[in-house]
């Protein structure tokens, strides 16, 4: 285990219909420098997708939530992005958007375990 350190975080959000600015949580992302910690849970509701938007085509939303995970390993498919030291990763994940997957602001913990967080999160805001 590790002592205490900070992390970040950012929640996923899936906004259907960016113009009626409704969302819901799909996902967490979480950054802890100190224990060399870059990842995502992610999980779409599909039920609660057509129920916010019911043309909204879910494969297409998948393969856009699909992109983070890779982004946050720096994996080959990720491209560019991925190429990017995790921290700056992070920042570039949780930026600004107006697209239809947008992260909230950015929070900030103490934790020891940063994959333990990282659950704990996840479980407690998207499922």
């Amino acid at each position: 285990m590790h002592e205490n350190c900070t992390f970040d975080y950012a929640v996923i959000r899936l906004v259907p219909r960016v113009e009626r600015e409704e969302f819901f949580n799909v996902g967490i992302i979480l950054s802890c420098p100190a224990q060399k910690f870059l990842e995502t849970r992610i999980y779409l509701d599909e039920q609660k997708l057509k129920a916010f938007a019911p043309k909204a085509d879910a494969e297409k939303v998948k393969n856009y939530l699909e992109i983070i995970p890779k982004i946050c390993k720096g994996a080959k498919e990720a491209g560019v992005i991925g190429k990017l030291p995790p921290r700056e990763r992070f920042y570039w994940l949780t930026a600004v958007r107006s697209t239809i997957i947008q992260a909230s602001p950015i929070h900030t913990g103490f934790c020891s375990n940063a994959r333990e967080m990282l659950e704990h999160l996840f479980e407690t805001m998207v499922l």
